[in-house]
């Protein structure tokens, strides 16, 4: 593969200041009031504990949440989960590129780590620049580029993001993929160069917003043979072809501003039918029980209860399609799987993909969660993405800036290391 990156490998560490962007993003428990573990944080801790161990002196910044968001919280409770996935001790800074924060970098020792507060806290991480080189010139990247020796870029799944942290280090600073970004690029990059045939995509979910881009672009694309689509999305593809689902699916897609995809919908479904393959039967709740009847029949028989998985017919189908493949790609979960009831659909498809003979690519939070779940031997599967929108975007020969701005610091730096 032709360099276009720097990565850990090419700077020498010890005695370092390395800033780290990962994403500590992590799911919320409102119940009891904190953050869960993730497996993204147990993926960049290996990045930060490698530079630690070759004596960097690690400064991580990151993110949790959205502004209004009740997940929009400090990193406190991220320094505590990271030390103990490292084994040793994360200190945590209430600040990111004020005084206070400038200090605690200067003050670090060999090996040691401290984390800042959340990026989004501050206004400037989030502002839109239409040129891209002003990122670099916000006070954020200013600030903290006086006291850093090299900027670690480990967060792929915010690559997608034309953001200060993600994109304007690299402009100054002389950068580096992480493991994790490392891990991520390579991985997709051997899934787009080496997709033998069949080659399919499977978009369920209940976000149909971040896959109908993708299916549009693999129907137009010859790499990509077809497309099985379960979730928000198999229902919009049901409803554009024409059958109706009845009044208060109607009602769902509006609320939730899907009615919007159906028109453009409506044109794919109808073009490529041979390629989109649309659900069968679906599955609903009936006094407690699992109850499937075909789309065809779902308005007369369901009368107008919600779908929460694809039905036996559609799930054998997609089991046939899926072991006949060389290349897959899934982007899940095909139903509400967190209930038992409604788990079959999502399991069933999963060992599918275990069992096949196939170059096998996963993608999203929730596919994760699921894998987890049912018991998938990770192993038996080729790359497994800790990101969502950044591998859709990825896979429509999107540019994403965070991993274009590795790709301009390596031509700019190139032959200094």
């Amino acid at each position: 593969m032709v360099k276009e990156f720097f990565t850990i490998d090419d700077f020498h560490l010890e005695g370092k200041t390395c800033l780290v962007r990962a994403d500590l993003n992590c799911p919320y428990d409102e119940k009891l009031g904190r953050i869960e573990d993730s497996e993204r944080i147990a993926a960049h801790a290996g990045t930060i504990l490698e530079l630690a161990q070759k004596k960097a002196k690690v400064v991580v910044i990151a993110h949790q949440g959205r502004k209004g968001d009740i997940d929009f919280l400090p990193l406190s409770q991220h320094a505590a989960l990271l030390s103990t996935h490292l084994k040793k001790y994360v200190e945590y800074c209430e600040d990111l590129f004020g005084s206070k924060a400038i200090e605690k970098i200067r003050k670090l020792a060999n090996g040691d780590v401290v984390l800042l507060q959340n990026t989004r806290f501050y206004e400037e991480e989030t502002v839109k620049f239409s040129d891209i080189s002003d990122y670099g010139k916000t006070e954020m990247v200013k600030s903290l580029s006086k006291v850093i020796d090299y900027f670690i870029s480990d967060g792929f799944s915010v690559a997608h993001r034309a953001q200060a942290s993600v994109v304007g280090f690299a402009q100054i600073l002389p950068s580096a993929a992480g493991r994790v970004m490392q891990k991520e690029l390579e991985g997709l990059k051997n899934a787009l160069d080496n997709a033998n045939h069949p080659n399919i995509y499977i978009l369920g979910g209940a976000k149909p917003d971040d896959v109908v881009g993708l299916l549009k672009f693999a129907c137009k694309s010859n790499s990509v043979d077809k497309i099985l689509t379960s979730g928000v999305l198999g229902e919009l593809c049901i409803a554009a072809s024409g059958i109706d689902l009845g009044s208060e699916k109607k009602k769902y897609f509006e609320k939730n501003g899907f009615d919007k995809l159906l028109m453009e919908l409506s044109e794919y479904v109808s073009k490529y039918p041979q390629k989109i393959v649309m659900p069968k039967d679906f599955a609903f709740e009936e006094n407690n029980a699992r109850m499937e009847v075909d789309c065809l029949d779902y308005e007369k028989i369901a009368k107008g209860k919600p779908c929460f998985d694809v039905g036996g017919k559609t799930i054998s189908n997609f089991e046939k399609i899926i072991l006949q493949s060389k290349t897959i790609y899934f982007k899940g979960p095909v139903g509400v799987y967190e209930n038992p009831l409604f788990e079959e659909g999502t399991r069933r498809v999963l060992k599918a993909i275990e069992l096949a003979d196939a170059f096998k690519l996963m993608g999203g939070g929730h596919s994760l969660s699921a894998v987890e779940k049912f018991g998938i031997d990770k192993t038996k599967i080729s790359h497994i993405s800790l990101a969502g929108g950044a591998v859709v975007e990825y896979l429509q020969g999107k540019k994403l800036p965070g991993v274009e701005a590795l790709k301009e610091a390596y031509i700019r730096d190139m032959g200094k290391f």
